[in-house]
């Protein structure tokens, strides 16, 4: 039988899991997917969280006694969240080791109500970081215009950083710049920066719906729906590949420092006329992670090709498709800002989501 999660992962394809739950450590489902499933990280949101929260009844024994504590709900979500997060770094502990720290890596993201404010940003990535207390925790931070020199400060004090909310390739650049201008800074703070890893979490099939129903609403070819995302990854990885070379990042790489590797996120496909595999088959290229939920890794489990690199020999492909959508009238930087923008008010909104859970929770216990 065809091991196709291996193949991926082969082909230098880190496999992670965006989801988390206590339900899934507890039961020994991470554990499980971890040695059958070939995954080795785990992404979170505060979707993620508010999933979670809803659904699952492990949460009740610790929400009730930080109730008696009189915790409000920032500490409570803080406190639940972080806790999982811990939970699931000793669970990947071994994968972190065996990968020298590559892998073996959980992700917890800084609130989306500061996306806008870089010192409240940095205040609480430093906080989370030391509540967690795990040297394979990866920070979220947003990719807004704020939150870049939030990413600097943040590495510059030797915390790893996951970079989340990664549309267009202007903004990942930008990206890419406040990474290494991170790595300065620690390395002028003392740091090792061989211990100090990044990812940066470039979105893929949000690009597709927002272009596909701008294709739709102006009549245009619609032979070109489907094919922004991934053109768009093809071309991000193209300036990843570019980026990383030449004297300023080598004088790092000397030191010890390692590449912010690429990560596909956002790889559940939206439309069912789309294969529900695309995003990961179609981005198959080395040193990149694709973290999936839980149906698109299934999907990938029962019936992905992988077929080797499917990335840098389509450059020129990409950029065709996106020149074509230029032609159609499609605006690239107005899609981005249209997409950044909803990406930040989402996750504002899953917050609010998961603050109210929450509350309504810690009622719940105050009352029995």
């Amino acid at each position: 039988m065809t091991d196709r999660l291996k193949d991926l992962s082969d082909a230098g394809v880190s496999i992670w899991l965006d989801d988390l739950s206590r339900e899934l450590i507890e039961d020994g489902e991470l554990k499980r997917l971890i040695d059958e499933d070939h995954v080795v990280g785990v992404t979170t949101n505060p979707s993620i969280f508010a999933s979670a929260l809803a659904k699952g009844e492990k949460y009740t024994p610790q929400v009730r006694e930080l109730a008696a504590e009189g915790a409000d709900v920032d500490k409570t979500v803080f406190a639940l969240t972080t806790t999982d997060v811990r939970n699931a770094c000793d669970v990947l502990k071994p994968v972190f080791d065996a990968t020298n720290g590559v892998d073996g890596r959980v992700s917890i993201e800084v609130s989306p109500l500061l996306a806008h404010d870089q010192d409240a940003t940095f205040a609480s990535a430093k906080e989370l970081w030391a509540e967690v207390d795990r040297e394979n925790l990866l920070i979220k931070i947003p990719a807004t215009t704020e939150g870049a020199p939030a990413i600097s400060d943040t590495l510059g004090e030797g915390i790893s950083v996951n970079v989340t909310l990664i549309f267009g390739l202007e903004r990942y650049r930008s990206v890419m710049e406040a990474y290494v201008t991170g790595l300065e800074k620690a390395k002028a703070g003392g740091h090792d920066l061989s211990k100090i890893h990044s990812v940066a979490s470039f979105f893929v099939s949000r690009v597709d719906t927002e272009i596909d129903n701008r294709i739709e609403k102006s009549g245009a070819d619609t032979s070109l729906k489907g094919k922004a995302g991934v053109a768009n990854a093809r071309l991000a990885y193209q300036a990843y590949e570019e980026f990383f070379s030449g004297e300023r990042w080598e004088a790092l790489e000397a030191e010890g420092a390692r590449k912010q590797r690429p990560l596909w996120a956002s790889t559940g496909v939206k439309n069912p006329e789309y294969s529900d595999t695309m995003y990961v088959v179609d981005l198959v290229v080395e040193n990149t992670v694709n973290t999936m939920p839980g149906k698109t890794l299934e999907a990938t489990r029962d019936h992905a090709e992988v077929t080797g690199d499917r990335v840098r020999p389509f450059y020129d492909d990409a950029r065709q498709v996106m020149d074509a959508l230029a032609g159609a009238g499609v605006d690239y930087d107005d899609v981005i800002a249209t997409i950044e923008r909803e990406g930040v008010e989402k996750f504002e909104s899953a917050w609010n989501d998961l603050l109210k859970t929450v509350q309504g929770q810690l009622d719940g216990a105050t009352q029995a």
